[in-house]
């Protein structure tokens, strides 16, 4: 610190010590009362990229043809499916969950038409159900098994399970507001916005955020109740539930089950390694008051920002923790080494000159850390944009807090009278002190092939991830999309949009010929409706297209159940004797098609005013080879050269596209982000030292770590995902603490010794000491997430303990020896002993 900054911190901290307290609870209370605020978010605009074009596109369709969310229930009984007990207790099951608030239909086996020897022509309103009395149900059983619709989407292959659709209300008012917001986006970005219209922007992005808060709360709400409906069921029946909404509401549920569940364990295994490594209670209370200040204060922060927490983002009070002890456990450490060698200074003395000797090596790492996690705002990645601030923030907060918080309540402490004597030397930095010093040069081979081991890890790095990969097979989850995948056709879906080519001259029945047929008057012949025009669409080649590009999804082995008007074009030829149906028959059955029917069969495939038809494709989560980055671009593809369709005529799109964009640029934004965070902390390096080849030299650890770290995730073909992008930074973050404090205390004592080695052996057995005690204290907390049942928090610990290992390795090793080949601190003056 400047002269004049340490004199009024000085003044403030340690002679005020109980008004900075003080301070700090309120400041504790009035963020803990906006930590009520506080929420997570697992809707599908946290998991995209910001500004997607596909965004919109998907919001359009959505808009076009009527989508709404929905749930599907599997649902397999102990008895047979289609013995009447069984369809009775499926029909109150279906009345239980169509009341529920906010449900809008439910459809199911048991609402489907049987059309049974009825022809083609026979279709009408009155047609039989399984419910009918006069329905032969084992004939019926037959057709919904064959069914082109039916099959493999509400009734499984093996006629033993029924999938139940669920689809709730459209949210109107959610749907103006997205609209309306997208509307003044598109605008805003053009540059051709009025300032009125930037202010109803704010305005309706305010309204948004607000409103969505009580959506999540509702649809929160509708899940948790079909579930508690679900259950009811459940003892004559094996009942799974499926659908995104269903997935997003169970990534809530399972990261604050591992918040609240994990968070208590960690907590206490590092209360645990504290009162291991120091053994007196203020070392372990210090800490750990400091972290829980720190971390009211950020939540309080997010709640009162209103930025949510995301899947990405749901660790970040874990790496609070993280950088909060580190500070605390670095101040602790430099207070009893003085302690422990200046036994005549008195505890004020000490305390002053320990803390504002680290505070400039402390500020120095804060701020590589808070670049390191700077560097994500760089990725277009909305949710992992949102972590970088949000952790660049908690640097900050961790920083202010330890600097404040820790001296104020030693400065109340009485004198610590323990003595850090030979008993506390750790065997591990000295037995490193000494293999750096034994192996010499061939530590800079050792790493040399960790480095080639690394780059060849990161050449097997892969983006594709499947959802069910989040959770363990024992989950109730996994198995219900494993059931869904097996019988059901899958959960999780894409749309493929096709505009069609014009159908040339408007249908002709042949009749117009110039004579007056008279059946003008008195003949029903149809076509009297205002859907008249509508209905003409329906030509035989159209139909024969739609069908055509149906089987081609169909057959593709990684899709599931395809769902389009295709399926009702196979339908119809089965009803018409297994011949094709010709235009004029098509108009006639547009009319004659069930109005109940209409809702679940054509609109949500065909737009007749856009020329357009939609295909809705499934996909199989948990095939093994599933690369949904090639299904797509294969899918896409196909379609436009199998059927000679133009590019902008055919588009892919959906929640899984989007997803899919993002994992793309994975890849790039890690290449992006590493090199932003790198040139950064390179640049702070050169500010910090003074010297570009200390800065080079202390660079290369890092890169190392980094590189290793992805490269074991390459190795253990653990995918790159928006989860795992983070590790990187992370880990590049926790090195760079360790290099600098390391950097810092070599670079004060060589001149007192001024001998590398001897330099480097002191340097392991007093700041080593603290790398240790913060690597161990983190990594023996963090080691129990590996027993969550959330995938992605299992791979977080375990990488981050990888991480904090790596760093703490590469510090004590590479670092000295990488010093002690090249001296960029200049020539060695003498031959001072080993210390």
């Amino acid at each position: 610190m400047t002269t004049k900054i340490a004199r009024l911190y000085s003044h403030s901290v340690f002679e005020r010590p109980k008004l900075v307290i003080v301070m700090l609870l309120a400041l504790v209370v009035f963020f803990a009362w906006h930590a009520q605020n506080f929420r997570l978010d697992a809707s599908a605009d946290s998991l995209l990229l910001e500004n997607d074009p596909d965004l919109e596109f998907s919001r359009e369709i959505n808009n076009r043809y009527g989508t709404a969310d929905s749930v599907t229930v599997a649902y397999s009984p102990d008895g047979n499916l289609f013995d009447p007990a069984e369809l009775q207790v499926l029909e109150r099951l279906s009345e239980d969950l169509l009341a529920i608030d906010r449900v809008e239909s439910v459809n199911s086996i048991l609402t489907v038409p049987i059309f049974g020897d009825t022809p083609l022509t026979g279709i009408s309103e009155d047609y039989l159900t399984l419910l009918a009395p006069e329905t032969d149900l084992a004939a019926a059983q037959e057709e919904i098994m064959t069914s082109p619709v039916f099959r493999n989407a509400l009734l499984s292959p093996d006629g033993e399970t029924a999938g139940i659709q669920v689809s709730f209300a459209l949210d109107e008012k959610a749907r103006s507001l997205v609209n309306r917001r997208s509307e003044l986006r598109n605008l805003s970005r053009a540059g051709d916005a009025s300032p009125e219209q930037l202010a109803e922007l704010s305005q309706v992005e305010a309204e948004y955020a607000s409103y969505s808060v009580q959506a999540a709360d509702r649809q929160h709400e509708l899940i948790s109740e079909i579930r508690a409906t679900l259950d009811r069921y459940r003892d004559g029946a094996e009942i799974y539930l499926g659908g995104a909404p269903m997935i997003a509401d169970d990534l809530v549920t399972f990261v604050q089950g591992d918040l609240s569940s994990f968070s208590i364990a960690v907590v206490l295994l590092i209360v645990f390694a504290l009162g291991l490594i120091f053994r007196k209670l203020r070392w372990v209370a210090i800490p750990l008051a400091c972290c829980a200040v720190a971390g009211v204060i950020m939540v309080g922060v997010l709640g009162l920002m209103d930025w949510r927490v995301t899947v990405v983002s749901s660790n970040f009070i874990s790496l609070l923790l993280i950088i909060t002890i580190s500070l605390t456990v670095h101040l602790t450490v430099r207070y009893r080494e003085l302690r422990a060698t200046r036994h005549h200074s008195d505890h004020d003395k000490l305390l002053r000159h320990a803390v504002l000797s680290m505070y400039r090596p402390c500020l120095y790492t804060a701020l590589t850390t808070l670049v390191a996690f700077g560097s994500l705002v760089v990725s277009g990645i909305l949710p992992i944009i949102t972590f970088g601030w949000m952790m660049m923030m908690g640097v900050v907060t961790a920083l202010l807090v330890a600097f404040t918080l820790f001296p104020s309540i030693m400065s109340l402490l009485k004198t610590d009278e323990s003595q850090l004597g030979t008993g506390l030397r750790l065997n591990l930095t000295g037995f490193l002190a000494r293999a750096t010093d034994r192996l010499n040069n061939t530590v800079l081979v050792i790493y040399g092939l960790i480095l080639l081991f690394s780059v060849i890890g990161l050449s097997q790095l892969r983006v594709e991830n499947s959802f069910i990969d989040y959770f363990r097979e024992s989950t109730e989850i996994y198995q219900g999309m494993s059931l869904f995948d097996e019988k059901l056709g899958g959960t999780l879906s894409f749309d493929v949009v096709v505009d069609l080519p014009d159908g040339g001259a408007p249908f002709d029945d042949g009749f117009d010929d110039g004579f007056d047929d008279g059946f003008d008057d008195g003949f029903d012949d149809g076509f009297s409706d205002s859907g008249s025009d509508d209905a003409y669409w329906f030509t035989a080649p159209k139909m024969a297209q739609i069908k055509a590009i149906h089987e081609y999804l169909d057959a593709d082995l990684q899709t599931g159940k395809v769902l389009s008007f295709g399926a009702i074009v196979q339908l119809a030829e089965k009803l018409n004797g297994n011949q094709e149906v010709d235009g004029f028959l098509w108009a006639i059955l547009y009319n004659r098609i069930p109005e109940a029917l209409k809702d679940t069969v054509l609109t949500p495939f065909i737009s007749v005013a856009d020329n357009q038809t939609r295909f809705n494709v499934r996909v199989i989560e948990s095939a093994p080879d599933l690369n949904r980055n090639e299904l797509l671009q294969r899918i896409e593809r196909g379609v436009e050269e199998e059927f000679g369709l133009a590019d902008e005529d055919v588009r892919v799109t959906g929640i899984l596209v989007m997803y899919n964009n993002v994992l793309q640029s994975l890849f790039q934004s890690q290449i992006l982000t590493l090199g932003v965070v790198m040139l950064a902390i390179m640049l702070m390096f050169l500010a910090l030292f003074r010297s570009l080849s200390i800065a080079v030299i202390c660079i290369i650890p890092n890169a190392i770590a980094a590189a290793f770290v992805l490269g074991i995730m390459g190795w253990a073909n653990i995918p790159l995902d928006i989860m795992t992008i983070t590790i990187a930074a992370i880990s590049v973050g926790i090195g760079v603490d360790n290099t600098i404090h390391y950097m810092h205390r070599f670079k004060r004592e060589f001149p007192r010794f001024g001998d590398y080695r001897a330099t480097m052996h002191f340097c392991h057995n007093s700041i080593g000491r603290a790398m240790y005690f913060t690597s161990m204290t983190i990594v023996a907390g963090f080691s129990i997430l590996a027993l969550s049942n959330f995938i992605p928090t299992i791979v977080f610990g375990l990488l981050t303990s990888l991480a904090m290992l790596v760093a703490l390795t590469g510090s004590l090793t590479l670092l000295p020896q990488l010093l002690i080949s090249f001296k960029p601190l200049g020539a060695e003056e003498g031959s001072g002993g080993h210390v």
